[in-house]
């Protein structure tokens, strides 16, 4: 079992920043790939961003150039950077771990223009 805690959400003007973080526990392994998703109101959740065990890095074209995805294998935690938001990044913002598909609970995202 795993289980993923997300903190670090909250309102922002548009062009602040904001830092995620997601603390995984139980049968976590640092080779494992974990990403951060997001949901819109009325809209499906999307891929945001990944990291690889290896530390390879993705991101969707949207938030390029802004977002920086990262994870420190010995605190088992994986940090979302956001920086010039906009208020189209307002979502819940999920955490998940993709051997065995799990995820966190969600934590929200309100940018205000």
């Amino acid at each position: 079992q795993v289980r993923l805690v997300e903190s670090g959400g909250g309102l922002v003007q548009a062009g602040g920043s904001l830092r995620l973080s997601c603390a995984a526990s139980g049968s976590i392994f640092s080779i494992n790939t974990m990403g951060w998703y997001r949901q819109a109101p009325g809209k499906q959740r999307e891929l945001v961003a990944f990291i690889t065990g290896v530390g390879s890095t993705n991101y969707v074209d949207s938030v390029k150039g802004r977002f920086t995805i990262s994870r420190d294998n010995a605190k088992n935690t994986v940090y979302l950077q956001m920086n010039s938001l906009k208020p189209e990044d307002t979502g819940v913002y999920y955490c998940h771990y993709s051997r065995g598909d799990y995820w966190g609970q969600g934590t929200q995202v309100t940018v205000s223009s």
